[in-house]
């Protein structure tokens, strides 16, 4: 019996934890896209909203089918703003948003004029330190808008919710004559709003990219008592069935390797049990320090759902070689079809546990549109990691692999601002922070619509917020270790920034991060140092274009080539000091991504972004 009860430790410990933050908790998840209704006022310009929202103008026309040009925005009609739901200070659903100040703000203003509602100016002080008469002339702001996932005690057909502020003159009638949905079904999402009052917020249901309303996620809206007893209901079943598995299918080998893998398992969590009252916490926010005020806690925690061998032998026909997609250092990667979703299944050993509880510890707090979505896992006989399938393949196979078509400049400067968000994201908004540790092309993924995820976080490291580096064991891949994590093992956020600019060389280029000469290791370089030849010419140009992707022609703008390349050599700047936070590349690629024809930002990005790039501001 003690070799059983090891086998199932992993699965209680982890369940409690789940236990004990959804009995506690009012939300404890989020979901990853939300929308708000911003009321177009006279002046307004789509860069300046999305700049504003942390988002892109061709995001918000994604959503917004009328918009024809970001110039052709109307005044006096509503757009809607795409951003991710979290679960804020496990109470409420939300999103922080970083807002700049300028001289003569007030919350008032900030949240009628800026925020069109969306939020409002007691809301917005509540989650800052300013009084309402003391806010500076310059600095950020946290400014904090409320979102909804759904609701299962309405109707599950529904998953895609827009934040709606009302105005003078609207009624029930016309906000559902205008979303084309029964009044009925809006008041039961709204239950005691009074729609006819002219302000405050209620939520309908939005349509997707496509135009459609897509349904509820089981895996999202689930209130706390569900969950508590979906949670009771597997343990009770797994313990009656615990001897017949133990005497039927588990020989005395896997039972052994369970229970180092478990013993593993409890000195890894509860370090951060003890020091955070639960694995992670941390914010769903665009920008803003972690824990720089108490409305900066509201990172989504999922539950994962534990599967069963059986379950994953059936779906991918006994891991057949012809359903495997993918092959990693810690493991093959396997395409299955799971409980109606497409899943990638990555098959791990068993002395891979360091890597596998890294990686569940991540995927199951941190919930982001740019991270790849962790579905469950299961730890019978072999390791065993599920994740939603990601289409289109990694960004590896894109630039270097043959068979495919090249990718247009636009899409390599999104797919870049997906994946520095998605960093952005683990760097800067959870608690304590996260360090991937190695990112590089073949760990960003690629969905149907050809935005980008990070994936891969069997090497990620925890750090406290506020410490530079930690001495570790070297892990990662040649090409995209900086040189003070290669020469003397320090980890920082800036670990990540250095590997990200090798990857954005790779997205100009197409070449792999150690270029080796006519084939032979012996003559082989590293695409950072080729660059540095390069950008260190008086004239780079006609050397930068010689750099270029062959497969792009003349398909894409020069001095948007040249951006990304001074962006890539801030970020691989040998002083890990001087290189840029994720949040400053968040802007620079934002600025470039705002067009994909009119490239006309000069003036912005060199005066303003890579100045202070350069200075690792």
């Amino acid at each position: 019996m003690l070799e059983l009860k090891l086998g199932f430790r992993l699965f209680i410990t982890l369940t409690s934890i789940f236990f004990i933050q959804s009995s506690e908790s009012r939300c404890t998840r989020g979901c990853d896209l939300a929308l708000g209704s911003y009321y177009v006022e006279s002046g307004d310009e789509l860069l300046q909203i999305s700049t504003r929202f942390a988002t892109t103008p061709n995001d918000i026309i994604r959503y917004n089918p009328a918009i024809r040009s970001q110039d052709s925005i109307i005044s006096g009609t509503r757009i809607n703003i795409p951003f991710s739901c979290g679960c804020i200070n496990t109470q409420f659903l939300g999103h922080v948003f970083l807002h700049n100040l300028s001289s003569g703000d007030t919350y008032e203003k900030i949240a009628q004029q800026d925020y069109a509602n969306l939020t409002t100016a007691a809301w917005i002080n509540s989650f800052n330190s300013y009084g309402e008469f003391r806010i500076p002339d310059s600095g950020t702001l946290n400014v904090t808008v409320n979102c909804s996932c759904g609701d299962t005690s309405v109707t599950k057909d529904y998953g895609l919710f827009v934040t709606y502020p009302l105005r003078p003159g609207e009624t029930l009638e016309s906000v559902s004559s205008a979303a084309n949905l029964s009044s009925e079904l809006i008041q039961r999402y709204n239950p005691g709003a009074n729609f006819t009052q002219g302000s405050g917020l209620v939520y309908i249901p939005g349509r997707d990219e496509n135009g459609n309303y897509p349904s509820l996620k089981s895996s999202s809206g689930l209130p706390g008592g569900a969950i508590v007893g979906i949670v009771i209901a597997i343990v009770a079943v797994l313990l009656l069935l615990a001897g017949c598995y133990y005497f039927g299918y588990y020989k005395k080998k896997k039972a052994e390797s369970s229970s180092a893998l478990l013993k593993n398992a409890q000195v890894q969590l509860m370090p951060d049990q003890a020091r955070n009252g639960s694995l992670v916490r941390g914010s769903e926010s665009s920008g803003g320090p972690a824990g720089a005020s108490p409305g900066l806690t509201g990172i989504t925690v999922d539950k994962s759902v534990e599967f069963s061998y059986e379950e994953l032998s059936t779906a991918t026909d006994d891991f057949n070689l012809a359903n495997k997609i993918g092959q990693g250092g810690f493991g093959a990667v396997y395409y299955a079809e799971l409980r109606g979703e497409k899943a990638a299944i990555k098959k791990m050993d068993m002395q891979a546990s360091r890597e596998f509880l890294a990686e569940l510890k991540v995927l199951t707090h941190v919930h982001h549109l740019n991270l790849v979505r962790l579905i469950g896992y299961c730890v019978e006989g072999s390791l065993f990691l599920v994740y939603e399938y990601i289409e289109n393949g990694n960004l590896s196979q894109h630039l270097h692999g043959s068979g495919r078509d090249p990718l247009p400049w636009s899409t390599r400067v999104q797919i870049a601002l997906d994946s520095a968000r998605g960093l952005e994201y683990i760097h800067e908004h959870t608690v304590p922070v996260y360090i991937h540790r190695d990112i590089k092309s073949a760990n960003i993924l690629i969905d149907k619509n050809f935005h980008g995820k990070v994936a891969d976080f069997g090497l990620t490291k925890l750090t406290e917020v506020g410490s530079n580096s930690l001495p570790t064991r070297l892990v990662g891949t040649f090409g995209y270790m900086s040189p003070e994590y290669a020469q003397y093992g320090d980890v920082s956020p800036k670990v990540d920034v250095y590997a990200f600019g090798v990857v954005l060389y790779e997205l100009i280029s197409a070449k792999e991060a150690i270029v080796k000469a006519n084939g032979s290791v012996a003559e082989s370089k590293g695409l950072v140092a080729l660059f540095e030849e390069v950008l260190s010419q008086p004239d780079p140009k006609d050397y930068l274009v010689k750099m270029i992707d062959p497969r792009l022609g003349e398909n894409y703008p020069l001095d948007s080539v040249r951006k990304m390349a001074q962006l890539a050599k801030a970020c691989t700047h040998e002083n890990p000091q001087l290189r840029p936070s994720m949040r400053s590349i968040v802007v620079a690629l934002m600025t470039l991504s705002s067009s994909t024809e009119d490239w006309d930002v000069g003036s912005f990005y060199e005066n303003q972004t890579i100045g202070s790039l350069m200075s690792g501001r």
